[in-house]
């Protein structure tokens, strides 16, 4: 069983680890951050499923850190822990994208309930595939095999694997290449001149037999990025 990855960026040492002890005890894995600029790092770069954020923290503004991570991130999870109970705080943060508003003091029950809820709807945590059919086969991402109807077979390199399930598991979706970047290759991606994307979805598209001038499976969007075109199987 995949554990989900809780990320808590809060300054409070004693919160901090009283949250994190019950994340664990409730099975969850954890990471934590005491500053804002040290937690946004690991947001961005890391492989968290969920953030759970303060406001207020040495390091810079826990709402500048969730603009931040809605920018990169825009899937990400956020719920925002903060003693700001104020209306006007919860209402620029919920604009800035937070998915839950916990103010402290909170019980843990509450907390672990929100955590719940939120993960549960998150567009981050797609069923795994195990078989993505293709026009003419299929692929077998747990063998990193492409097994074609007319009996020819090939392999695919482990990163290939992950950006196709990656793409696969968003299908409807458009992937941009910052955001490839920063949940496969764990980059940041601001400011960063790579064709790794492109070159990684050529090899895919040829060892798919996707045509690059009209494909069929990863279909680019101008000016976007990417999104899969055929049809991943639903669980």
């Amino acid at each position: 069983m995949i554990r989900q990855r809780i990320l808590v960026i809060e300054d409070d040492p004693a919160i901090r680890r009283g949250v994190t002890d019950a994340l664990k005890f409730e099975g969850y894995q954890t990471t934590e951050a005491g500053r804002a600029d040290t937690g946004l790092a690991a947001a961005l770069t890391g492989d968290a499923d969920i953030v759970l954020l303060d406001l207020v923290m040495p390091g810079g503004d826990g709402l500048d850190v969730l603009h931040e991570i809605r920018r990169q991130r825009p899937t990400l999870p956020v719920i925002i822990l903060t003693a700001r109970g104020e209306e006007a705080d919860r209402v620029r943060g919920l604009r800035l994208g937070a998915d839950d508003y916990v103010v402290k003091p909170f019980s843990v029950r509450e907390l672990l309930a929100r955590v719940s809820a939120v993960l549960r709807r998150s567009p981050e945590r797609p069923s795994p595939l195990a078989q993505i059919p293709i026009p003419g086969g299929v692929v077998d991402l747990p063998r990193l095999e492409v097994r074609f109807d007319d009996g020819e077979c090939g392999e695919l390199s482990e990163k290939e694997g992950e950006l196709l399930a990656y793409l696969a598991s968003h299908d409807g979706r458009v992937l941009s290449r910052d955001e490839l970047l920063t949940r496969l290759w764990r980059l940041d991606a601001r400011g960063v001149e790579t064709r790794t994307i492109d070159m990684h979805v050529a090899r895919l598209r040829e060892k798919l037999r996707d045509d690059p001038h009209a494909p069929r499976v990863i279909v680019t969007v101008r000016g976007r990025g990417y999104k899969f075109g055929a049809t991943a199987p639903r669980k």
